[in-house]
């Protein structure tokens, strides 16, 4: 009896089982990456490009002055060396000469070959690669696409299709200047016309842009080719010519015409790089910091026509300038627009200088087009660029 009395108190005296822990608070939600974004955007300053550490400066000053380097020695380089020689030292003596600051004026003959003919090819070279690479660098920034380049919204093409109808009509209005105003102006109509065909609900949309700047560089090739084929056997040599692009046809009224439009495109772009940056981190993100996407991307598309038409008004179709000199700067600075858009200008001039200089010099003394050459070294060039960016990090730099 006394056991299976001392069983149950036993039994009653075990400890009753202890309560389930309450459940955890379940943690706060993430922030949207948007919002995520917007609230780092003030504090990494990096990002925004609103104030790059000291490391990121001396690294955008030492590439800068390297840039600015390379151009004096392949400016001087290219004025002197041709069918014609001329050494540094005399190059450097004229030009002194003419300015008041000493030196000696050459000989008859290498005067007028060197102010003639080498100099507006050189300051042609210089303008329209800055031209080119600045405007690549800009629609780079504007459509968050590295693959973007002038030519994406149908710039070069519009251009073309004005030169070429000017040559194959036979139009003559403007004399020598005929081919060069109705190319520039083309331009700048086909840019006009692509932007308004993308505009719906008072804005525009980057996909919108692309592909409507896709049909209308179609467009323009089938007008292209319907010229080519009612022109003449000489004017479609001069079209092919044109098309090609070259700087042989270089003189300083060319240079002239070309740089209110260079100086005031290369001017006003690095006013942008801080919005840029701000756009870098999507369009939410940027309207939310201030950013207003439409009338920036509108700015910007003025810019870049007036940069590209007056180039190609000028040179013809020269591409891969605008494509890869913004990539070479990135993977050198990383991506801060307040570097990249002016080193893709000074960047820009000297590799279309070099491409002049080899032009000329690389199948002496005939004379290879520029277009073609710079093509030709840019198109495999990409294509390395694009497998070790991908191999390296995975995806675009």
């Amino acid at each position: 009896m006394g056991g299976r009395t001392t069983e149950p108190a036993a039994e009653t005296a075990e400890p009753a089982p202890a309560p389930a822990p309450a459940p955890a608070p379940a943690p706060a939600p993430a922030p949207a990456p948007e919002l995520a974004t917007e609230a780092g955007a003030e504090v990494e300053t990096p990002v925004t490009g609103a104030a790059p550490s000291g490391r990121a400066r001396g690294c955008s000053g030492r590439l800068t002055a390297g840039l600015a380097a390379v151009l004096v020695l392949l400016a001087l380089v290219s004025a002197g060396v041709g069918a014609y020689e001329i050494p540094l030292g005399d190059v450097l003596g004229s030009v002194q000469h003419r300015l008041g600051l000493g030196g000696a004026a050459l000989d008859r003959v290498g005067e007028s070959v060197l102010w003639n003919v080498r100099l507006p090819r050189v300051a042609l070279a210089l303008l329209v690669g800055a031209s080119l690479g600045c405007a690549g660098a800009l629609m780079q920034g504007v459509f968050g696409n590295p693959l973007a380049e002038p030519g994406v919204i149908g710039i070069s093409a519009g251009a073309a299709v004005g030169a070429v109808a000017a040559i194959a009509l036979g139009l003559g209005f403007l004399g020598n200047w005929t081919v060069t105003v109705c190319a520039f102006a083309a331009g700048l109509v086909t840019v006009g016309a692509v932007y308004l065909l993308s505009r719906t609900g008072g804005r525009t949309e980057v996909v919108t842009l692309v592909l409507t700047g896709i049909a209308v560089n179609a467009f323009a090739g089938a007008l292209i080719g319907l010229f080519v084929f009612l022109a003449d056997s000489g004017q479609v040599n001069q079209i092919t010519f044109w098309q090609l692009g070259s700087l042989a046809q270089a003189t300083w009224p060319k240079v002239l015409a070309v740089l209110p439009c260079a100086a005031a495109g290369l001017a006003l772009a690095p006013c942008y790089a801080r919005r840029l940056d701000l756009l870098s981190l999507g369009e939410r993100s940027a309207h939310h910091l201030g950013v207003d996407v439409e009338r920036l991307r509108l700015a910007l598309i003025v810019v870049v026509a007036l940069l590209t038409a007056a180039a190609v008004a000028v040179a013809g179709v020269i591409t891969f300038v605008g494509l890869l000199v913004p990539h070479l700067l990135r993977m050198a600075n990383g991506p801060g627009h307040r570097f990249l858009v002016p080193g893709s200008a000074l960047a820009g001039a000297a590799v279309l200088l070099a491409g002049d200089l080899a032009a000329r010099t690389a199948a002496a003394p005939a004379e290879l087009p520029l277009g073609v050459l710079t093509a030709l070294i840019g198109s495999p060039f990409f294509f390395w660029l694009l497998r070790r960016t991908r191999r390296r990090q995975g995806g675009w730099a």
